[in-house]
């Protein structure tokens, strides 16, 4: 750390809190260096001792890096707020400080990514870096292929349009897609975009990473060769987190399947 770390990616690497979280702690006056008062863009070098909140953090004492996946059953809190009861930290019982990779609904279930990491969260977050995820979705009545065409090619939701993805039907009333956005509760709002209500909701993959054999709510550390492929994935991440996702789709999205024509729906007689 001979030029120094921005301070505020410094914190977040300690599993404190997210880059943007460290932001507003150091805005908030609740940073020092050496024990003085931190300001935006500080730098931290060897054997500075950094103070946020009163909890001392020694240079050379960065804490390994831990990544965990976890198959949430439902009514879990995607939330680090330990005042919420239900939350993800007290399910998970790690002993060290861990945050959330993005949410799932309390009452949908299925993969979620923890770790004390918090540079690496901020670049998985970036919409523009185009991270796949997959759902199985059931519907509480049968949805036909034009319903599930129409989502596939997008709706508008939001202020803005979800953008095309794929989707796969799996029986009358169930389907996979994959998206590569995190609008809030995304997939709820676009079945009752089309008029539908999701029964069950369930993610199965984020990037690389699958629920074969983890039970749900059962969790497990990622292996070294998922944490290389995960760090490798999000190498030359940029942008904005909070940015609208634009360009092509990424090469890891499967073919459309029988749900996905690419064509209109019929007009209605």
């Amino acid at each position: 750390m001979e030029s120094g770390t921005r301070l505020n990616k410094y914190i977040s690497s300690h599993g404190l809190c997210s880059r943007r979280e460290a932001d507003r702690a150091i805005e908030a006056g609740a940073a020092r260096i050496n024990g003085r008062v931190a300001v935006l863009g500080d730098m931290v070098r060897d054997g500075d001792e950094v103070e946020v909140y009163g909890q001392k953090l020694v240079a050379s004492s960065k804490p390994r890096s831990v990544y965990l996946l976890l198959n949430k059953p439902e009514g879990v809190t995607s939330t680090t707020d330990q005042s919420i009861r239900g939350n993800v930290v007290d399910y998970v019982r790690y002993p060290e400080r861990i945050f959330t990779v993005g949410r799932l609904d309390k009452d949908s279930r299925g993969l979620l990514l923890l770790t004390n990491d918090g540079d690496s969260v901020n670049k998985i977050l970036r919409a523009g870096n185009a991270h796949a995820k997959e759902y199985w979705v059931q519907v509480r009545r049968p949805i036909t292929d034009a319903e599930l065409d129409v989502m596939a090619r997008g709706v508008p939701m939001l202020g803005t349009r979800t953008l095309p993805c794929t989707i796969e039907r799996i029986s009358p009333r169930a389907y996979k897609i994959i998206l590569i956005q995190g609008l809030n509760r995304q997939i709820r709002r676009m079945a009752e975009y089309v008029g539908h209500e999701v029964a069950i909701l369930e993610r199965k993959r984020i990037m690389h990473l699958t629920d074969k054999g983890l039970p749900t709510g059962a969790w497990r550390e990622l292996t070294d060769a998922e944490v290389a492929q995960l760090l490798e994935a999000v190498k030359y991440s940029d942008g904005d987190p909070t940015a609208r996702v634009e360009g092509p789709r990424p090469k890891d999205f499967h073919q459309p399947g029988p749900g996905y024509r690419g064509e209109r729906p019929p007009r209605r007689r």
